[in-house]
């Protein structure tokens, strides 16, 4: 990989209490591009999340973003560094319209000579634009979702991280977010993504990971992973 990782993380380890869920998870994302974090439910990809933006502390190993170690930074400090998170179950602020939720988050984190406003996610989203006044809790599904993805866009994140982008969302509305995701993508936006659809994500990601107990098992190209049916099966159910 010629460019110098934006995000490294290597060998960590992560507990709740006493129980063990990460056992040395290593994995990268380079900038300008997109990676999945794949595996079935339990195995570790929410708690990767967690790791990664300290808000469950790992006990061992490094997480590095832009070449400084992270790992002992509280969850605040990691977001200011421009860490962007669209968290799993979407979490917007229920008792603030969709525009305020946006407005509420807004920082030019990364320093971008053109950064996401409010216009830029609209335009993202038009089905928001429509909906800027009403208060997030009466959105839908699929309108909570892309308000999530508009907020974090909002802080202009030097890396965007999706915990399951697409769940419990219609088929019209999940291949929106891909849209989005791929458009994001095309402009050089460094994304780390965790979501169950392969062919989606085989469509739209540069690599992949699985993880399965805690552990790393296979990393690859898309094409790599959609020649590789039995690594489907056995680490994805597929």
């Amino acid at each position: 990989m010629p460019d110098a990782p934006l995000l490294e993380i290597a060998e960590i380890e992560t507990s709740y209490g006493l129980s063990r869920v990460l056992f040395g998870v290593s994995l990268s994302v380079a900038p300008g591009e997109m990676v999945s974090l794949m595996g079935r439910n339990g195995m570790g990809k929410t708690t990767t999340v967690r790791s990664i933006m300290g808000l469950t502390r790992s006990s061992a190993g490094s997480i590095r973003f832009r070449g400084r170690e992270i790992r002992d930074l509280p969850a605040y400090r990691i977001a200011q560094l421009g860490v962007g998170l669209v968290p799993e179950g979407r979490q917007v602020f229920p008792n603030l319209t969709a525009r305020e939720n946006l407005l509420a988050t807004a920082a030019n984190r990364s320093g971008s000579a053109d950064p996401w406003t409010l216009e830029k996610v609209f335009a993202l989203f038009p089905r928001l634009a429509s909906r800027a006044g009403a208060m997030a809790n009466l959105l839908s599904g699929g309108e909570q979702q892309m308000l999530a993805i508009g907020r974090a866009l909002m802080t202009n994140p030097r890396l965007l991280i999706l915990d399951e982008a697409t769940e419990g969302l219609a088929p019209l509305v999940r291949e929106e977010i891909w849209r989005c995701l791929e458009l994001l993508r095309r402009t050089g936006q460094s994304i780390l993504v965790i979501d169950k659809n392969v062919e989606a994500l085989t469509r739209v990601a540069d690599r992949h990971c699985i993880i399965e107990r805690g552990r790393v098992v296979w990393e690859g190209t898309s094409q790599a992973l959609a020649g590789a049916p039995d690594i489907q099966h056995r680490y994805l159910g597929i």
